[in-house]
């Protein structure tokens, strides 16, 4: 019955600024905006890849602490490397690349609100491989 994720949302306290570091830093493709009854932009798909899209609204971010459950998006990169040099010429700050625990190469980052980004790289020994059609 469940075929996949479909989105993850986001309140974000600055969606013009939220939105310039998802689309034109991370290269996700804006898809369409929610507008309220006055047309002002409050809110903005964008697409990810396939059938994934990330979501945000104007709002305001839960405070930041460790009982939060929430704890990261994980996006897949193609290319770790020329992925964070790339996002590096451009100001994004990042982790060094690592091999996780599950065989794949991972680098985090950070929005402008401050939420978790993990970047990751599936490999040949990958232990996702064993469900990836």
């Amino acid at each position: 019955m469940i075929t996949g994720i479909a989105h993850v949302c986001y309140l974000v306290s600055d969606l013009d600024a939220s939105v310039a570091f998802y689309a034109e830093k991370l290269g996700l493709t804006p898809a369409f905006d929610f507008r309220n009854d006055a047309g002002e932009r409050t809110g903005v798909y964008l697409h990810v890849g396939g059938r994934n899209f990330v979501e945000l609204f104007q709002g305001a971010p839960a405070a930041r602490d460790d009982a939060q459950s929430y704890r990261h998006l994980c996006l897949e990169v193609d290319n770790m490397k020329d992925t964070l040099t790339a996002l590096r010429a451009q100001g994004v700050e990042s982790t060094e690349m690592e091999l996780g625990g599950d065989g794949a190469w991972q680098a985090w980052i950070t929005d402008p609100d401050g939420n978790r980004i993990e970047l990751h790289q599936y490999t040949d020994a990958s232990l996702q491989n064993a469900h990836l059609s």
